[in-house]
């Protein structure tokens, strides 16, 4: 067994201390390695540059070299006795993928803090998560699905994974949460809340209600065995962010303040919806991509990137359940679902790159392309999120329609549940594409050449058709328009770019969309406009009050700082592009059911 002790001792300096004791080195040198990326998030994250102070010694008290071989690679001095390896890791990401430490809580993956010891990666590790003087003044209890061996009532001691690849499956939360727990299928699951908030204003009851129904959709959904026998959801709490990370039988969660209930809420917000389907996207992986997954993600080496062309069934399939999830919970009825269904597709007409890459190749590339996007992004890129769950919406109406609903994209998933998933095989490159046609019987070639490895939009005209739903794409009424129903018919001249209020009272240009108004006047992002038409600009808000009395086609005089220096450019106002979505129900809907309430 490899032991690992975990101390929480220098809060202040965010440093958590780390020891590692090898009883059996191998004899030629033992050689230890640290992940340079987390399962889930595909970027190339160098753990190890957080790593200091890194010493190695004899069990006797003798002090060995440790040499660093590559940046995440050491190796120690030969010995024949059991050595003792120890470091500090500074832990200062407050994010979903790394480690964050100071004296409110502490968060880590195993990919930050543990060092594997390489030839020795089968064995059995336990980890000591050491109580301080520090943790025990202020009360701190631990939150984690590790396997416990021996702790105390704060969760402090001893805990056991099979192996290192277990092992670094388990995050960490230490500090003074506040837990909620419920049950889901005779399956117990905690909730533990961490962050600055109104928390005696937090309506726990309806989270509780929320996830349980969410939850048992789910795990209905699949059926047993169930994936696990119990579960837990790490929700960090801060004033704006938004993301999730899965692992085996948990899901580390990152909040904005606004995505959480309060008791004064009359109706759910539309922030709380987005939070509880980050909630069931994170959840729905613990089928689909924790135990149906590619193969390469199987025993994948975390030192470099793999690839694989299928995130738009392991992401966009995800995406696109997540929403769904919750109007098959009650949550959401089907008005309220299709508005929130027009606003994510509108996400993907608006991003003019959707014809310039496949969403294959954004799977393939999503080491350099999604994960490092740059201010061109919209114009060369499409997510495998966004349009990988337009690929699911299509395959799910396409196989509804054709087998007058006795078929589904359910039926697809719960094969590879059976066939992969339950027997833990993983899947070759290209054959879920070939089990969509199997399954429902309809020949998806075409379809996956145009809409998955091609650039073609699908026709959601004609897909929504047999539903009686109408699909739509119509122009902005304003600058804050993201898509769905509208109570106004009015247009608003959009300049084809991301604008927001600069800290010098200008207005600063983000991103720009190419073959747009400010592309074709030769402003670019990082620009900043100071006036048009003679009249300061000193936020988005005036900008669209004088948009709104322009006319296509009208020509406007613009000055911008580019840099410290001041151009002037003149804007010609392009046609309104139509990019926004709305789905309505017409006469016809409910004859072919999709929807539920």
């Amino acid at each position: 067994m490899i032991q690992y002790t975990v101390s929480a001792s220098k809060p202040l300096q965010h440093l958590l201390t780390v020891s590692i004791q090898i009883n059996i080195p191998d004899p030629s040198g033992q050689r230890l390695s640290l992940p340079n990326w987390i399962l889930g998030s595909y970027l190339i994250r160098d753990f190890s540059k957080h790593l200091n102070n890194i010493t190695a010694q004899a069990i006797s008290g003798k002090i060995l070299s440790i040499k660093s071989l590559e940046k995440s690679l050491w190796q120690v001095e030969k010995t024949n006795e059991a050595i003792l390896i120890e470091y500090q890791v500074y832990a200062w990401d407050l994010s979903v993928r790394g480690a964050h430490f100071d004296q409110h809580h502490a968060f880590f993956n195993g990919t930050s803090l543990f060092m594997q010891v390489l030839g020795q990666e089968d064995c059995p590790c336990a980890v000591l998560i050491e109580s301080s003087n520090f943790t025990e003044d202020n009360n701190w209890k631990i939150a984690t699905t590790l396997p416990e061996l021996q702790i105390n009532d704060q969760g402090f001691g001893q805990y056991q994974a099979q192996n290192y690849t277990n092992l670094i499956e388990y995050p960490v939360e230490m500090g003074t949460f506040i837990e909620l727990n419920f049950t889901a299928c005779d399956i117990a699951h905690k909730v533990a809340i961490t962050g600055k908030f109104e928390q005696q204003k937090l309506d726990k009851q309806r989270i509780i209600n929320d996830l349980t129904h969410i939850c048992e959709v789910e795990l209905n959904l699949f059926g047993k065995p169930y994936p696990f026998k119990k579960y837990l959801f790490q929700i960090m709490i801060i004033e704006d962010g938004y993301g999730g990370l899965e692992h085996t039988n948990s899901t580390a969660l990152l909040c904005a303040r606004k995505h959480l209930p309060y008791l004064n809420t009359s109706h759910p917000s539309e922030d709380y919806h987005q939070f509880l389907e980050l909630c069931s996207h994170e959840y729905f992986h613990s089928w689909n991509v924790k135990r149906i997954k590619p193969v390469v993600y199987k025993n994948a080496k975390l030192d470099k990137p793999v690839y694989t062309n299928q995130l738009w069934w392991f992401e966009g399939i995800t995406s696109f359940y997540d929403g769904l999830f919750l109007n098959h919970a009650d949550i959401v009825n089907s008005d309220e679902h299709l508005n929130r269904l027009a606003k994510e597709m509108t996400r993907a007409y608006r991003i003019p790159g959707r014809f310039q890459q496949s969403v294959a190749e954004s799977s393939w590339l999503t080491w350099t392309k999604f994960y490092q996007q740059d201010e061109n992004a919209p114009n060369s890129i499409i997510s495998y999120y966004t349009k990988g769950s337009l690929i699911a919406l299509g395959l799910d109406l396409i196989i509804r329609a054709k087998t007058n609903n006795k078929k589904s994209l359910d039926n697809i998933l719960l094969t590879l549940w059976k066939d992969h998933g339950l027997p833990n095989k993983a899947i070759e490159e290209f054959s879920i594409e070939k089990l969509c046609s199997q399954v429902s019987g309809i020949d998806f070639t075409e379809f996956f050449n145009n809409h998955l490895y091609g650039t073609k939009d699908l026709n959601f005209t004609e897909l929504f058709k047999p539903f009686g739903i109408q699909f739509k794409l119509r122009p902005a009424t304003s600058m804050q328009d993201l898509g769905g129903s509208t109570v106004t018919q009015t247009t608003c001249i959009q300049l084809g770019a991301t604008l927001t209020n600069s800290q010098n009272q200008s207005i600063q240009v983000t991103k720009v969309l190419n073959e747009q108004s400010l592309s074709n006047a030769g402003i670019s992002s990082g620009d900043e406009i100071v006036a048009i038409n003679g009249y300061k600009m000193n936020n988005t808000k005036k900008l669209a009050t004088l948009l709104q009395i322009l006319d296509e086609g009208d020509i406007v005089e613009c000055h911008y700082f580019r840099r410290d220096e001041l151009y002037t450019t003149k804007i010609t106002l392009n046609k309104t592009i139509a990019d926004r979505v709305e789905l309505t129900k017409t006469a016809d809907y409910g004859k072919l059911k999709w929807l539920k309430n």
